[in-house]
């Protein structure tokens, strides 16, 4: 036998059928923050030598990590 129930709810009344807290503050909250880092970094990424000279920062071992981590990555290995 087999039961199929479609229920037609917006997310908002989801979350609160499901006691779920209501994160739409939260959320715009983020996005809002997100989009202002994200214009005031623009000209870093537009510009090679600004980009590079904050990649440089990263130096020695973490350098050496970032390196490992993507190799790993190009060779389809996980670390277990």
């Amino acid at each position: 036998m087999k039961l199929t129930i479609n229920v037609d709810c917006t997310p908002q009344e989801a979350r609160q059928f499901l006691g779920l807290p209501d994160v739409e503050a939260l959320n715009a909250m983020i996005v809002e923050e997100t989009t202002i880092r994200a214009k005031a970094e623009m000209n870093t990424l537009a510009d090679p030598e600004k980009f590079m000279a904050r990649m440089s920062a990263v130096s020695g071992k973490n350098m050496e990590s970032l390196q490992a981590m993507m190799l790993a990555a190009m060779s389809g290995k996980t670390s277990e």
